[in-house]
Order: structure tokens, then sequence, then C-alpha cells
């Protein structure tokens, strides 16, 4: 009978290549990704139980920021301490970002053409998506009318008050709401432990970077007029309030970016059409926004800029919280905030559904039409978003083509 040996840690190579391989096939959107990862890590590999990937993805599932991101960050934390979280983070990023890097700079270079039928079709698949996104997060984090209504007030709030501000503002109010009407509930049952060592020290001086960085971020571009750092600082803000997942990331990158005039509507909404048929992160269009923004830095270096603000936020916030996160989870208060963000968040992505998405994609009963049938096919009949978008694409071309 074989004798029973404790896997042998990966190396820092053995990391970077599995998520590698990841980011090039996990096709499907977060929840999909956290699948893969699972089947990866987990039952293939060994390299973390299921007890411990559980812990995991509720860790990162309650904190702001890209849940499978700071997943395969947090299972190279585990297996090789910081160095390996880079290489699964950056593994896991690079393919897409590479992608919408190149595309964004092929859009800043040549511009799209606004009357393209496949263009049309692509504003059409992110309607398609996003609604469906919002019905899927409705039903399960607004379960209840006080949370229904939360939703609602936010959705009007972000629609009638558009700016920068307005997301963090939404989103602590839910947080107050729900901690004031979620506080006395019991939570069910005690969750279990984390499975690896945690750094407290390590974890403070992440989370004091975090709230530095967060604080003084917009007063140093502001002092300096440096566009490179008002991009870094506008998607680091970003980065720090997506609550949700990467859909969400809609609305905020909507009012720090096209607001603002780096890019037009066209092009983000393009670009947000052309994430959902990209594997891995939808974070990566910040590749995207980056390379086609309208003034320098863009191209690569504003790729670059954009990617590493975007996701710096997340993954520092998930570095400071795994020591906290033992006695957070544990306390009503924290679940009860956390139920009202949620809700607030819900509102946030349904208005964004109107404003941009709708308003830049809906013209015709012909667009409308096409919108319902890929809304049906998505939430009735599961098909992935990659697949949505590129049946978009082609019949935008076939049937929308002036």
């Amino acid at each position: 009978m074989p004798s029973q040996h404790p896997p042998q840690p990966p190396t820092i190579l053995q990391l970077f290549l599995s998520a590698l391989r990841l980011g090039l096939t996990s096709f499907g959107g977060p929840v999909a990704h956290l699948g893969f990862f699972r089947e990866e890590y987990v039952a293939r590999r060994h390299w973390l139980d299921d007890p411990g990937y559980a812990d995991l993805v509720a860790l990162c599932q309650s904190l702001p920021g890209p849940a499978s991101s700071q997943v395969i960050f947090g299972i190279g934390l585990a297996c090789r301490g910081l160095a390996g979280g880079l290489a699964c983070w950056i593994g896991f990023t690079l393919p897409s970002a590479i992608i919408m890097g190149a595309c964004g700079r092929g859009a800043a270079t040549m511009g799209l053409l606004p009357h393209a039928g496949w263009l049309a079709g692509l504003k059409i698949a992110a309607v398609a998506v996003v609604a469906q996104a919002v019905w899927s997060m409705g039903t399960q984090l607004c379960p209840d009318r006080s949370r229904q209504t939360m939703a609602l007030f936010a959705a009007v709030a972000m629609l009638l008050k558009p700016s920068a501000v307005t997301p963090l503002l939404v989103i602590a109010a839910g947080a107050m709401l729900g901690w004031g009407r979620y506080r006395r509930i019991r939570i069910p049952t005690a969750p279990a432990p984390l499975p690896f060592a945690l750094n407290h020290v390590r974890g403070a001086a992440a989370l004091l970077l975090f709230f530095v960085l967060l604080a003084l971020l917009p007063a140093l571009a502001s002092w300096t007029h440096l566009r490179g750092l008002d991009y870094f600082s506008a998607y680091y803000r970003t980065g720090a309030l997506v609550f949700g997942g990467g859909h969400v990331v809609l609305p905020l990158l909507q009012s720090q970016i096209v607001n603002r005039g780096w890019v037009d509507d066209n092009t983000f909404v393009a670009g947000y059409g052309l994430v959902q048929a990209m594997p891995g992160p939808l974070f990566s269009i910040a590749a995207y926004l980056g390379a086609a923004a309208k003034q320098p830095p863009n191209g690569f270096l504003g790729a670059l800029t954009c990617l590493l603000g975007i996701y710096l936020s997340p993954l520092l916030l998930l570095a400071g919280a795994i020591p906290l996160w033992e006695t957070l989870r544990r306390t009503r208060s924290a679940q009860a905030a956390l139920r009202g963000a949620s809700a607030a968040v819900t509102g946030i992505l349904l208005a964004a559904l109107f404003d941009p998405l709708w308003l830049t994609a809906i013209h015709s009963a012909r667009d409308l039409a096409l919108a319902i049938s890929l809304f049906a096919l998505s939430l009735v009949w599961r098909f992935p978003a990659w697949l949505i978008v590129l049946l978009a694409a082609g019949a935008g071309q076939l049937w929308l083509h002036p």
C-alpha cells in the first residue's frame, strides 16, 4: 500500500505556470474561475484543502476587489508567501491584460468605427451580460424587502447624482443601514479557522499602506499635475470600492474615467463587451482603458499604470485583512454591515445598466430584440459570457450593419 506523504510545497515557477494556464483557459467570469481554482489547487494538486479554500473564498467575497484575482493571490500567499502570491496573480492576469492592452492600443491609434455592426453587437452584449449579473446579484444579495429597498434607493442616488464620490457614499450608507437593520441577527455557524499562518505585523503594514495611498494619491496627483499619477490614483480608488465582483467595476470606472473625458462612451462600452470574451479576470479592462486613453500616458505605459493601480488596492486589502479575519467575521456587526453594502452594490450596478450601457447601446427595436435574446441565452440557457459576446458581434455585423 503506498505511503501517504503530505504534498511538497510548490515552487514559485510551478505557481506561476499553473496560474498562467488558468489565465489562458478560465472563461466564464468570477464564479466559474472559483470552480477552476478548486479543481486545480484542491482536487488535482492538493496544495490547499477544501476547508481552507472555502474559507479563503469567503474572505475574498467579503472584501472590495475582484474576488477571483484575490483568491488566486491568496493561494500563492498560502503556498509561498508574498512571492508566491505575486507569481499566481501575474500568471493569471497576464494573458487577458496583454490582449486587452493590445485592443486598447488599436482603438487609440485607429479609432473605433462608430457605425460598425460588430461594435453595436458588443455594446448590446454588455447590456445583456450586466442585466444577467443584476438579476443574479438581486436574487442572492437582496432576498428581503429591506435589502431590495436599499438597492433601489442606491440606484436612484446613482442616477440623480452621478459623480466620482457617489458610489462611495452609497456603499457607506448601505453599510450603515445594514448594520442598523441586521446587527441583532445571529450568525448561523461559527466559521472554520484559516489554514495558514498569519503575520499581524505585515498585515498591519499592508492595511496602513492601503489607507495612506487611498488618502494621499488624489492630493499628490492634484499637486504634481502628473496625468499618469492621476490615472493611477483613479484606478486605485476604483479597485478599493468594487464590492460584489468584476461587473461592479463598470459604474465605478465610468464615474472615474468616462466622466473625466479620458475615454469616450463608445470606447468604454466596447471594451466592456470585449472583456467578456476574454479568459481571466474582468479587471483586465483597465489595461484596455489605459492603452486607449486619449492623452498620454497611453499605449503600453498607460495600460501598465492603470492595471497596477486597479489591482494594488484590493491586493493590499487582502494581505491586511487575513490576520483580522478570524475576529471580524465572527461579529454580528460586520456581517450586518456587509449585507447592507452588498445591497447597495446591486443598486449601483442596476443604475449602470441604464447609464451608460442602455443609453449607449439601445437605439432601436432591433437593438432591444437582440438584447432580450442574448439575455435569455445567458439567464435561461446558461450560455457562457464569451459565447454571448461572439454571437452578439456576429449578429450585430449581419443584422445591425447599416
